[in-house]
């Protein structure tokens, strides 16, 4: 087998993994579609303890207000990325280099009530709120306290950062569990939602913040269900086809 065919044996191995692994993640994803679809939204002021879905907007709680890495906004929660852009063979792109996150606590209220919720371990799905290729100071001095170089051998190295954050009245869907307030005095005997913090349940238990209404949601989550499913379905049989063909098992 020549040195072509070997990758093309190599890229075709892969898609078929990566197509297997498409296929059979739209299924999980299918699930929580009908998760959602299935659960009615409460109002913050019924809540009960147990799986739950609320809609409402973000209230900040002072205390625990964060600085996000590189607009330097405040905000109640922020995940980041640094991307740099390298040559990969004979095409370039954006790469990860480096991600996180910050913000413990924040509210979400409704016309009833407030509840808290703690975003730690949820699947947060919000836009890019920021975006720049500047190195100006803020940014030098947020990637030196990250251990980040910004320079290469000879020029600044390209890099690209994003902030993805929720302030105060951002509108947000949130489905997780609704458990006990640490934070609350006696908070297990509370009946109301000053008791109660949505957090993410035990296991693989569903946990989802997004700023979109259910409706878009779900529209999303089809989409990806089943562009995963046939997309998945598709490459991994064109791949095991160029495999078969190869080994010259066809």
């Amino acid at each position: 087998m020549s040195s072509s065919g070997g990758k093309i044996l190599g890229y075709s191995l892969f898609g078929l993994g990566y197509g297997l692994y498409l296929f059979f993640n739209s299924f999980k994803r299918f699930k929580e579609k009908k998760l959602i679809e299935n659960t009615p939204t409460s109002k913050i002021r019924s809540i009960a303890m147990g799986p739950i879905e609320i809609y409402g907007k973000v209230l900040e709680n002072e205390n625990d207000l964060i600085t996000t890495p590189f607009s330097k906004k405040r905000a109640a929660y922020c995940y980041w990325t640094i991307e740099e852009y390298k040559k990969q063979g004979k095409h370039s792109k954006w790469v990860k280099i480096k991600k996180g996150s910050l913000g413990k606590y924040f509210y979400v209220q409704d016309n009833t009530g407030t509840v808290l919720v703690d975003p730690n371990r949820a699947n947060i799905d919000i836009p890019i709120d920021y975006e720049t290729k500047n190195l100006n100071e803020k940014i030098k001095s947020s990637l030196k306290e990250m251990g980040i170089p910004h320079k290469g051998l000879i020029f600044n190295r390209s890099l690209r950062f994003r902030e993805y954050y929720l302030i105060q009245n951002d509108k947000i869907y949130v489905m997780g569990y609704a458990g006990i307030n640490p934070f609350v005095e006696g908070g297990t005997s509370q009946k109301n939602e000053k008791g109660i913090m949505i957090q993410k349940g035990s296991g693989k238990s569903f946990f989802y913040i997004s700023d979109k209404p259910e409706k878009e949601i779900l529209q999303d989550f089809g989409l990806k269900v089943y562009g995963e499913m046939y997309g998945g379905a598709a490459l991994a049989i064109a791949c095991l086809f160029i495999i078969f063909t190869y080994l010259k098992i066809l």
